[in-house]
């Protein structure tokens, strides 16, 4: 079991959060709370950097739609990155990589 950490980073394009461990029931709502912190403007992207993440299940993939929500009120986009493959999987059968624009990693995601 590997506890929630985010890091957050500004790259030229916005504000860049490295999640590692677990995103799930009991910790997903770290995230969901970090999220109105997050100064958003108009035109940026908000990327979610997922190499560090060990396992996330419906409670994670709910606060990656928060994410998403949170980015799209702000008129900001969103993208994620280095999406683990079991993660992807999921994604892919819920039909969420087709609203959820993926990068191999974030210094791809953070290209203008």
């Amino acid at each position: 079991m590997s506890p929630l950490k985010i890091t957050t980073r500004n790259a030229t394009t916005g504000p860049v959060l490295g999640i590692t461990g677990e995103l799930d029931y009991a910790s997903a709502a770290g995230l969901r709370e970090l999220l109105p912190t997050l100064a958003l403007r108009p035109g940026q992207r908000l990327v979610l950097d997922l190499a560090g993440m060990d396992f996330c299940d419906s409670s994670g993939i709910t606060a990656l739609i928060a994410a998403r929500n949170h980015a799209h009120a702000a008129r900001a986009d969103i993208a994620l990155a280095a999406v683990p493959a079991n993660t992807l999987r999921i994604l892919r059968i819920v039909g969420l990589d087709q609203i959820f624009p993926i990068h191999p990693d974030s210094e791809t995601a953070t290209r203008l």
